[in-house]
C-alpha cells in the first residue's frame, strides 16, 4: 500500500514522474495558500489508491468470508470496493491533465462518476443481502 502510494504521489501530473500527463500550459497555478491543500489531497489520493490496489489483490477472501451472496455479487462487491477506493488518484490526475477540454471532461465524468454510482449500488445491494441474511438467522 505504502509503496503504491509513494509511486502514485510521485507520478501525479505535477510530480517528478508525471511528465507523461502534465497539465496544459494555460492551467491555473495554485496560490501559496492553496498549494498545501492540493499536496495533502494528492497524498490522500495516493494512499487510498494504494489501499484500493491492496484490497483488489488481497481483499476477496475477506469479502467471500462474510458473503451470503452469490459468487457473482461477491466478486462484484470486491471489485466495487477496490474501485471506490482506488479511482481517486487517476480521476483527479486526469482532470488536471485534461484542463478545460469539455469533450475530455465529459469522458472523464462519465467514465468515473457513472462507474462510481454503479459501484455504490453494488455495495448497497451486497449490504442489504448481509442484512437480510442476519435477519433470517436471528428469527
Amino acid at each position: 500500500t505504502l509503496v503504491l502510494a509513494v509511486v502514485a504521489v510521485l507520478a501525479n501530473p505535477n510530480g517528478p514522474l508525471g511528465g507523461f500527463w502534465r497539465p496544459p500550459a494555460d492551467s491555473p497555478v495554485p496560490t501559496s495558500a492553496q498549494l498545501p491543500f492540493f499536496i495533502l489531497l494528492n497524498i490522500a489520493e495516493g494512499l487510498v489508491f494504494g489501499l484500493g490496489i491492496s484490497f483488489l489483490v488481497f481483499g476477496y477472501p475477506m469479502v467471500r468470508a462474510i458473503s451470503p451472496a452469490s459468487t457473482g455479487l461477491t466478486r462484484a462487491t470486491h471489485l466495487a470496493i477496490a474501485w471506490l477506493l482506488g479511482n481517486w488518484w487517476l480521476h483527479d490526475s486526469l482532470h488536471i491533465h485534461n484542463g478545460l477540454n469539455l469533450g475530455g471532461l465529459l469522458r472523464i465524468e462519465y467514465g468515473f462518476h457513472i462507474t462510481l454510482m454503479i459501484a455504490g449500488l453494488i455495495v448497497a445491494y451486497f449490504f442489504l443481502t448481509l442484512l437480510r441474511q442476519g435477519m433470517a438467522v436471528s428469527r
